[in-house]
């Protein structure tokens, strides 16, 4: 079964599977406002629907997700900082929404995953990818940091791991996000289809109400809550970071396709 969707996002359902999948490959599944918004009300509705027992994000082409398209970007790099604020709470709202669906979720890792695509690996319950996939947290190297995602980031892979990766902006592999513990299992791309169908078949057998409530508890007990105040703190330093000499600097860089300034 498809559902009505338009040309950010194809929506299916299998059963009780239902399936989101970014359908932007002719820019690597990027996202910009609208896509962050479709991605919301997408996860919202998924969580609402009564025949949906579990959640599978997809992407399709080369890439799953190469986090803010360059549009987007060229509009965020004269935003003020209000502008800015409204702009990241829009993605943090969107991350939110995926991490907080009460239905579990498998991210369906075909392709490289950059920036705030590593956010939608991390927001998801489950993540299973491909053997080739590069992953990398970019955002140093345009003089921003990875605000928004973090709290999802974090928790996936861990505190030690991210003080190395949001650092060093380093690409690394498939396997190494296994290791840290961002992803949950590493395949052949022929294997891929076949690792999920087995994961969704475990949570279509097992108590819906169970799911739900264990999904609740590990959100419940693991650390920190996700919550307004955190939230908030997270929306301001990457308003404030975008809204800065050097923020302004390395997106503007990266968009002339020039080394930016603390380079020269």
């Amino acid at each position: 079964m498809t559902l009505p969707s338009n040309t950010a996002l194809s929506i299916t359902n299998q059963g009780a599977i239902r399936t989101i999948t970014l359908c932007r490959p002719d820019v690597r599944n990027a996202f910009n406002d609208e896509v962050i918004a479709e991605l919301k009300t997408a996860f919202t509705e998924a969580g609402l629907a009564a025949d949906v027992r579990c959640v599978v994000l997809a992407a399709e082409g080369p890439a799953f997700c190469a986090g803010a398209d360059l549009n987007w970007m060229r509009r965020m790099a004269d935003f003020t900082r209000d502008e800015n604020l409204a702009d990241a709470g829009q993605l943090a709202a969107m991350l939110r929404a995926i991490y907080e669906c009460p239905k579990p979720t498998i991210a369906r890792v075909q392709g490289d995953v950059f920036a705030g695509g590593v956010g939608l690996v991390a927001a998801c319950d489950m993540a299973v990818s491909v053997d080739t996939v590069t992953y990398c947290l970019s955002e140093v190297k345009l003089g921003l940091i990875p605000a928004t995602i973090s709290p999802y980031v974090i928790r996936a892979m861990g505190a030690r791991a991210s003080h190395r990766y949001f650092l060093t902006a380093e690409r690394f592999s498939a396997a190494e996000a296994h290791r840290i513990g961002l992803v949950h299992e590493v395949v052949a791309a022929d294997a891929l289809d076949a690792k999920v169908a087995e994961l969704t078949r475990a949570l279509v057998s097992a108590s819906p109400n169970a799911v739900r409530a264990c999904k609740r508890l590990v959100q419940d007990v693991a650390e920190r809550d996700i919550d307004d105040a955190l939230v908030v703190h997270t929306v301001a330093g990457i308003a404030d970071i975008r809204s800065s000499a050097e923020g302004k600097e390395g997106v503007q860089s990266f968009l002339q396709k020039r080394k930016p300034n603390w380079l020269l």
